[in-house]
């Protein structure tokens, strides 16, 4: 079956996704699939491309650049500019090059049901839930309103438009929320993931939160009194004007380009054209000047900070449309929850399951998997979560096409009930498969997709591939490199592989695949003298007429 890879997107995430391209290339079972990538640009427009279009640490390396000085997205640069060397596949084309679409795209147009829905329209199956769950999925605000009503969880939330807080009497509306949700207020972008446009008001500071709620509308305005970083821009450097135009095409942090000039309408696409503007637009407009991205937030969402044990867990659900909760992740010793938090730092601490009792634990995957249902979901997610200190499950922000990086915590939880990173992956595909099916659209064709795929592995399974073993010492860079061996032989569909650790003369443990993402040596044998969680064991169990199919 020919997978198209679909990477990048329009949307903030696309540096994220673009990592989930790679991982999806690197991961998929050759010996069932053969990848086809497709990198989706800036603007939307899908371009084939050849895996060394990968292998660069960042999209915006691989992409071509002006002479500006500037590192920009695709959007910035001349119309067309990539038709030159990565020319444009046409939605109508995509069956003369694959049979099934692997979205590894994450934000607005890529999980809220854009890229399906046309996907849909010509006759392509994808990966992930479909329509109604992934339109449930991208909005906080709906989230919220439909977790309460599926579970009767109570959690303090407001929100305000975009015009209603221009007009508002800003110290006035700072103090009615402190007084509705208290401190700290969780600030919120409803239709951004990756912990972008997010933000912690801690403190009484009018100041902070205006700046906060700027960020997540993604705008700045620019006041002679106001708090704008750009306030005092006609006494900076050029060195460092070039560098808070810079800052703005960041997508995790900044504004992002192309941007509005809201005072005059006019947009623009590069920040060289804001730096040679700026001066003028400032003297023109009295030191009040507004710059927003054109695909800035309407609305922004406020909720009560919530103090407990911070969680993620994902749900996977078999063929008679049963969730099953996967073990939970607790996501601790967290400074922020904003990207770099998210991505970037190495503070954020994680351990599977949560650390409280068996009945917690089971509580959060009763709870995140009665959500998954109800909210119209399929496939596969992944939803956050908190647990309180009176033992209260409190949701949010379900996730319908989850981070594939390899170390993405949907794959850690995976590994829990034995599936490894290319199973999963073969998971993901198959049971997509199932699921487009139940739309009654191209049902014959689909069916016989699936019929030979399930006739791929049901021959697999009675004819196992020859078994390849990788031994490795007590070495941490050994063991990272033995799992490196391990995920490239999974994925290259010729042989079954296995980790032996060689302690001593000895003694020596075949490495389950629960334990691939252990980070050390020491973490390793700690896990290999300490009996399994009873939780791992109830959800390995329950999984089992899952993982049966793919291992």
């Amino acid at each position: 079956m020919r997978i198209g890879i679909f990477f990048g997107g329009p949307a903030r995430e696309r540096e994220v996704s673009f990592a989930g391209g790679r991982t999806a290339l690197a991961n998929l079972d050759k010996g069932l699939f053969e990848p086809v990538l497709v990198f989706v640009d800036g603007r939307g427009r899908f371009r084939l491309v050849t895996p060394d279009f990968l292998q660069v640490n960042s999209l915006r390396d691989i992409l071509p650049q002006d002479d500006s000085g500037f590192s920009v997205y695709d959007e910035s640069l001349e119309e067309g500019v990539l038709d030159a060397t990565l020319p444009e596949l046409r939605p109508e084309h995509f069956r003369n090059h694959f049979d099934l679409a692997f979205l590894a795209m994450h934000g607005p147009d890529c999980e809220d049901g854009a890229i399906q829905g046309l996907l849909e329209w010509y006759k392509m199956p994808y990966t992930g839930p479909g329509l109604a769950g992934s339109a449930v999925g991208i909005n906080k605000i709906l989230q919220n309103e439909l977790i309460a009503l599926a579970n009767g969880q109570q959690k303090k939330t407001a929100t305000i438009s975009r015009d209603a807080y221009e007009q508002t009497d800003k110290a006035q509306f700072f103090q009615s929320l402190t007084e509705h949700l208290g401190l700290p207020i969780v600030v919120k972008a409803p239709h951004q993931g990756s912990s972008i446009g997010v933000a912690i008001v801690r403190e009484a500071d009018l100041n902070q939160f205006c700046q906060s709620v700027e960020q997540c509308f993604f705008t700045t305005t620019i006041q002679p009194d106001g708090w704008s970083q750009l306030s005092e821009w006609t006494t900076l450097s050029a060195e460092h004007k070039h560098e808070l135009a810079q800052k703005m095409v960041s997508l995790d942090s900044g504004i992002s380009f192309p941007v509005v000039i809201e005072q005059t309408g006019e947009v623009l696409t590069h920040p060289k054209e804001l730096l040679e503007k700026f001066d003028s637009l400032l003297e023109s407009f009295g030191h009040s000047l507004t710059i927003s991205s054109v695909n800035a937030e309407d609305e922004v969402l406020f909720e009560e900070f919530i103090s407990g044990q911070e969680f993620s867990c994902g749900v996977i659900q078999d063929d008679d449309q049963i969730a099953i909760a996967l073990p939970p992740t607790e996501i601790y010793n967290v400074t922020s929850f904003d990207f770099n938090s998210k991505y970037k730092l190495n503070t954020t601490k994680k351990r599977i399951p949560v650390g409280t009792s068996l009945e917690n634990n089971r509580k959060i995957q009763l709870a995140v998997a009665e959500v998954f249902t109800r909210l119209g979901i399929n496939v596969y997610a992944r939803i956050d979560g908190f647990l309180t200190a009176a033992g209260d499950v409190l949701l949010h922000d379900p996730n319908t096409i989850p981070g594939m990086s390899p170390s993405s915590l949907i794959f850690k939880q995976m590994a829990e009930i034995g599936l490894n990173l290319t199973n999963s992956l073969t998971y993901l595909i198959r049971q997509s498969l199932r699921e487009r099916i139940r739309t009654g659209k191209d049902t014959f064709r689909l069916k016989h997709m699936l019929a030979e795929l399930d006739a791929q592995l049901a021959h697999r399974k009675a004819n196992p591939l020859p078994e390849r073993v990788i031994s490795f010492g007590n070495d941490d860079a050994h063991f990272m490199a033995a799992k490196q061996q391990y995920n490239e032989l999974a994925a290259s569909g010729t042989v079954r592989p296995s980790l032996m650790y060689i302690k001593s003369k000895q003694e020596s443990h075949e490495i389950p695949v629960n334990l691939l993402f252990k980070d050390t040596i020491a973490d390793l044998e700690t896990a290999l003298t300490q009996p399994r969680y009873p939780l791992l064991v109830e959800t390995d169990e329950r999984a089992r007429h899952i993982t049966e199919r793919y291992v």
